[in-house]
């Protein structure tokens, strides 16, 4: 059975309607989240937001995709893929979890990137993921160095999964585990 989100064009919507509908979503599984999805940009918060969401839409490296696969019944890893003249590649590994969201305290499928060394790790980004419906997922994206920064919803649309995970990527970054550096309302019950 399809939610009432599917009767919504997402592609309409502004950043703060995004985010109200996020907030009656639910979580997808760590088991459902396996393949890859097409990826792309939603309405952003700001102009500058949409400048820096440019760099997933650079025509020389394109940003396609966000894949997943899961670990164990809580965690899984993933990766995105970006376009390199003909070649797929993959960049920015992270690991999933189900977590409480930032933005409502409800469950969220998580992306932690700090669990990887990569540039997204750096910036400690971190998306939430709740299911639309049938193959469509809202994603909602945060990074930045304080709690300001990282409460500013960078919104995408996940459609699949539309091809078989490729392989883990990353080198780990031995010692971290997910706080709520990263997850705001991270409490033991989640973990």
């Amino acid at each position: 059975m399809k939610n009432h989100a599917e009767l919504i064009d997402v592609q309409s919507l502004s950043t703060e309607q995004l985010v109200v509908l996020f907030s009656t979503l639910q979580a997808p599984t760590i088991e459902e989240m396996h393949g890859e999805y097409a990826a792309s940009m939603l309405s952003q918060p700001n102009p500058l937001a949409t400048l820096a969401g440019l760099s997933l839409s650079n025509p020389l490296l394109p940003w396609q995709s966000k894949a997943f696969r899961p670990v164990d019944q809580h965690t899984g890893r993933g990766y995105n893929t970006f376009l390199l003249g003909r070649k797929t590649i993959q960049l920015y590994p992270m690991q999933t979890l189900i977590a409480p969201s930032r933005y409502d305290g409800q469950p969220a499928y998580q992306l932690v990137y700090r669990y990887f060394h990569s540039l997204c790790g750096a910036i400690n980004m971190v998306d939430e993921i709740r299911k639309l419906d049938d193959g469509r997922y809202l994603g909602i994206g945060t990074w930045g160095f304080n709690k300001k920064q990282r409460q500013i919803p960078y919104p995408f649309l996940l459609q699949g999964p539309q091809h078989d995970y490729r392989g883990d990527i990353g080198r780990v970054r031995h010692g971290f585990q997910a706080s709520s550096a990263q997850i705001p309302a991270l409490t033991s019950s989640y973990q």
